[in-house]
């Protein structure tokens, strides 16, 4: 509810200014109507006849002697009416105009720098619409201005998280081809292994490069998607087929099950795999003490639900609603050892994202799964959302991410 407008001493005097000098306009204006009207009665003999007649039809009692009309009352009866009215709406007019000069301080206050003011003032009907849609254009505003500061922050962010990922190695590259340079080695041995070193760094640093181009791909909402028909099923059976090598070396076994099989749905293939690509490494490396992971898949209505799963050690709460953070590392798990770019479930969410669909992490000691669920159409879900103004992979389903 808005707060009643306080007028000043001086909005007070202008209305009472405007009252008096329109009630002194009206009276002189209602004399002069008078005066012609008496003058035109008492010059016309008709006039004065129909008067009369009137009269004597609205007469009664003893002799007719009781009138209940005269034509002079209800004249000055219907101009103090009017006159009223016109007083009133001159001095409601008068008020309205003060309104709006409140309302325009306001805004000037607000264009001032305090965007965190808003006009909490009660006024007429048709000027609260323009207090309402300046209240609104002012809250969109601020709010653009602060995702516009979050999406510097970010990039900040970024820029500094790169650069510390990148210096890190570069400086052992540097380090080790300057020991070269300069023959401080003493023993071919010796330059073998800083040569070997430095080229390990530079793969580490060509994995984080690769990975800061991809997320940032993943994140252009311009980015096509090359939508095909293809087996889920089929996909998850080649994914374990692909990793069984190296899950072998790890002791680690994959189980892989769908319902049903075929299940056939409409995706980009080549960006569902990075993910399942992304979410299977992520199993291999950070899944201490894992035996199996799991890839199963289900069809239930409209869209299809994969759970990448891994019986290794569980993922504290706290890091959960964290994973897809880019560059952010659970402890002990993620070291400079895996040689992690920390970026890759961050592209796994991107991905998913752009598909129409969205991905959360559960974890307890028994099971640590990534669940995923897509659209079986993805064009059908992304127009879905279009129409209810919502972003692609936004769902009112509430999620550990």
């Amino acid at each position: 509810m808005g707060e009643k407008i306080r007028l000043t001493a001086k909005e007070k005097s202008e209305l009472l200014v405007e009252g008096v000098v329109t009630i002194i306009l009206l009276l002189l204006l209602n004399f002069a109507i008078v005066v012609m009207l008496n003058q035109m009665i008492a010059s016309s003999p008709q006039w004065q006849e129909a008067i009369f007649t009137i009269k004597s039809t609205l007469a009664f009692g003893p002799e007719h002697s009781w009138h209940l009309w005269s034509w002079e009352n209800i004249f000055i009866g219907m101009m103090g009416v009017i006159d009223a009215v016109i007083v009133y709406w001159r001095l409601i007019r008068r008020y309205h105009q003060m309104q709006m000069r409140h309302v325009i301080s306001e805004l000037h206050y607000i264009a001032d720098g305090h965007l965190d003011h808003r006009i909490h003032l009660a006024v007429n009907s048709d000027l609260q619409r323009v207090v309402d849609s300046i209240n609104a254009l002012v809250e969109s505003t601020v709010e653009s201005m602060n995702e516009e500061r979050r999406i510097e922050a970010s990039k900040d962010e970024l820029i500094t998280n790169v650069s510390h990922d990148i210096r890190t190695p570069l400086t052992s590259i540097i380090g080790y081809l300057g020991l070269i340079e300069d023959k401080q080695y003493h023993s071919e041995e010796d330059m073998q292994k800083y040569v070997h070193t430095a080229y390990l760094k530079s793969k580490q640093m060509k994995v984080l490069v690769e990975d800061l181009f991809e997320y940032t791909k993943a994140r252009q909402t311009t980015t096509k998607m090359n939508a095909q028909r293809f087996d889920m099923a089929a996909m998850l059976d080649q994914l374990a087929a692909s990793f069984e090598l190296e899950a072998e070396k790890r002791g680690i076994e994959f189980v892989v099950d769908s319902d049903p099989k075929p299940l056939m749905m409409e995706a980009d293939t080549d960006k569902l795999g990075r993910v399942f690509n992304n979410l299977i490494v992520n199993a291999l490396k950070y899944g201490k003490g894992a035996r199996h992971i799991y890839l199963n898949s289900e069809k239930i209505g409209k869209e299809v639900i994969i759970h990448v799963s891994n019986d290794g050690a569980e993922i504290p709460n706290d890091s959960l609603s964290q994973l897809f953070d880019r560059f952010y590392r659970v402890e002990e798990s993620r070291s400079q050892e895996t040689g992690g770019s920390g970026l890759g479930l961050a592209i796994a969410q991107s991905f998913i994202t752009l598909h129409g669909g969205y991905i959360y992490a559960e974890s307890s000691p028994k099971l640590t799964s990534f669940v995923i669920h897509l659209p079986l159409r993805i064009g059908e879900q992304l127009a879905h959302n279009g129409k209810q103004g919502l972003p692609a992979g936004t769902s009112n389903q509430s999620a550990t991410n």
